[in-house]
């Protein structure tokens, strides 16, 4: 179960905001992906919801449940995307900082002091400054999603909305399963590719299979 623990010791210093960052969709073969941003204060006494975990240790039911529920907790969020082309073109690690920096933008936009925040970011490696024209205060955990509450609602956060885009693009583009793979690998996704061909919304160069 996540906790705010690691949130309020980056607050200890008199960091008033923190934004917790996740990304989804970084292995898939078609659709975009996606970095989600979940803004906390520091001190925050607010409980985060009920039953939040990383999303990848939620069900679909669970994670369309809570993903309203964490938008309310937080101060602020958004999700950044990068396309499936932009993927081909820039390799993945470009895109998710694009991604989060087109989020960081959004927010930026609504009055959120991203300058002045402790971003905590999952993982061990840094991929968010190298994709900024300033560098921000970044602090990289590994298994961030599932131990930091701000961290886990962002990945609901991202999950939630790119699985909307793939259940979408699923009814605009029938025949690969996409609401239902949501663009990863299964060998049902890649019998369609076979069968039907790629498409735009594929990352052409991941693609291995015959016909792709």
């Amino acid at each position: 179960m996540p906790t705010l623990d690691v949130e309020r010791e980056l607050g200890r210093d008199g960091t008033r905001l923190v934004i917790g960052i996740d990304e989804v969709g970084r292995g898939a073969l078609a659709g975009p992906v996606a970095v989600g941003l979940c803004v906390i204060l520091a001190d925050t006494v607010d409980p985060f919801p009920e039953g939040l975990r990383d999303s990848k240790l939620l069900s679909e039911p669970a994670r369309e449940r809570i993903a309203p529920l964490a938008g309310v907790w937080a101060l602020d969020w958004s999700v950044g995307l990068a396309a499936a082309a932009e993927v081909d073109s820039l390799g993945i690690i470009a895109c998710l900082g694009l991604a989060a920096r087109r989020a960081l933008i959004e927010l930026h936009g609504r009055g959120i002091d991203i300058r002045n925040a402790a971003i905590l970011l999952d993982g061990s490696h840094d991929w968010l400054n190298p994709a900024l024209s300033a560098p921000l205060r970044v602090s990289t955990r590994v298994k961030a999603d599932r131990d930091c509450a701000s961290v886990a609602a962002a990945s609901v956060l991202a999950k939630v909305h790119r699985d909307q885009i793939m259940i979408e693009r699923d009814r605009m583009t029938p025949g690969y399963g996409w609401a239902s793979n949501k663009g990863y690998g299964s060998s049902a996704h890649f019998a369609a590719i076979q069968e039907l061909g790629a498409t735009d919304f594929h990352r052409r160069s991941w693609l291995k299979e015959p016909g792709a």
